[in-house]
């Protein structure tokens, strides 16, 4: 790829602004760097550097490992280890870690994640192994970060998101939601109380509002739904907070009608 390889802008064309969630981006780049300066090829995948607001820090992976919020400890950890075996073991014995971090107000434009990226991109080309997001618990060597994120024309919002299933308490329903809105500044999305035979279009329709928010929708309390094929309104409930480990995030319910 050229050094000077141009990347189109990433709008919003639905954004609508209001509301006070932030942006929050998150990564952990491990790997062995270059021990007398980082220099960083962002251009070459048609980024001018990290966004305003977002910063990298450098650390000994040995140090890190004194955090209490070290990502590859606790249960964290263990569902890396259980998910990614190979890319665990490479970022456990990987002598450094990058971590970017940053929260941005909210913007009718996607340039911030796609120059963002860019650099994680350049961060790979000079030393990182391994890359970790932990806000969908995604922890990716370096070829399987490029599949899922080095696409033509940008990645589509759903690699972005993790989406979970599961069984609701005492009932033969199903619980669908994501984690991994933060990036967008938008909140999580979580389909309650959904019959078997309903699952693959609870499936579609969240891929469906993923993008959608990821592009600028907000949902409003108590606004309607249609969904095509059925015969009543899903309702959006905002709620939450963002200490809720489900999300880590503020959501927004659609309760599946009985």
């Amino acid at each position: 790829m050229s050094e000077t390889a141009q990347t189109p802008e990433w709008p919003r064309p639905y954004w609508q602004p209001g509301a006070d969630e932030d942006v929050l981006l998150q990564f952990f780049v491990f790997g062995k760097f270059d021990p007398q300066e980082l220099v960083i090829p962002a251009r070459r995948y048609g980024s001018p550097g990290l966004p305003g607001g977002v910063d990298l820090r450098r650390f000994q992976n040995l140090e890190l490992r004194k955090w209490e919020g070290y990502p590859l400890s606790g249960t964290l950890g263990e569902i890396l280890r259980e998910e990614a075996p190979d890319a665990y073991e490479q970022a456990r014995i990987a002598p450094e870690v990058l971590v970017v971090r940053g929260q941005l107000k909210d913007s009718p434009s996607l340039d911030y994640l796609r120059d963002t990226l860019g650099v994680l991109a350049a961060l790979l080309d000079i030393g990182g192994r391994v890359i970790l997001d932990p806000q969908i618990m995604g922890l990716f060597d370096a070829a399987a970060w490029r599949e899922r994120y080095l696409v033509p024309g940008g990645a589509p919002p759903r690699n972005h998101v993790l989406i979970l299933r599961s069984d609701e308490p005492g009932s033969d329903r199903s619980w669908v939601h994501t984690r991994g809105m933060r990036k967008f500044g938008r909140p999580d999305l979580s389909f309650r109380q959904i019959p078997a035979h309903e699952l693959d279009r609870a499936g579609v329709l969240c891929e469906k509002l993923v993008e959608m928010q990821a592009l600028g929708t907000r949902f409003a309390a108590g606004q309607a739904l249609e969904v095509e094929g059925m015969q009543q309104a899903l309702v959006a409930r905002p709620g939450g907070s963002l200490d809720d480990p489900e999300f880590n995030n503020l959501h927004v319910e659609f309760r599946w009608p009985f």
